[in-house]
């Protein structure tokens, strides 16, 4: 696994929705309805997140989840940074 360039992030990001990068990391914050919202949605992305072997940093607060993938390993964002950002999002599409 190698860590993406600047240029094929930014690539990547303009084909996504409300995705950043800062830091060496690539980031999203969700809105929910309701906190218990929010938790369910880290439930599944835990699963998935396992099964993929890639974990994001997450922030849960009221009715809000703030998701970032990075690789700790390699020191920024690789292409399975990529794939769980768009796996997340279509978690929500569902």
């Amino acid at each position: 696994m190698s860590l993406l360039n600047d240029s094929e992030i930014k690539s990547n990001l303009n084909l996504m929705e409300e995705w950043v990068f800062l830091n060496n990391s690539i980031s999203k914050e969700f809105l929910f309805d309701d906190y218990m919202s929010g938790i369910q949605f880290v439930n599944e992305l835990a699963k998935v997140a396992e099964k993929n072997n890639h974990h994001p940093d997450i922030t849960i607060g009221w009715c809000k989840v703030t998701l970032s993938f990075t690789s700790h390993e390699l020191g920024g964002v690789s292409f399975k940074c990529m794939n769980m950002a768009k796996t997340v999002d279509n978690l929500l599409k569902a």
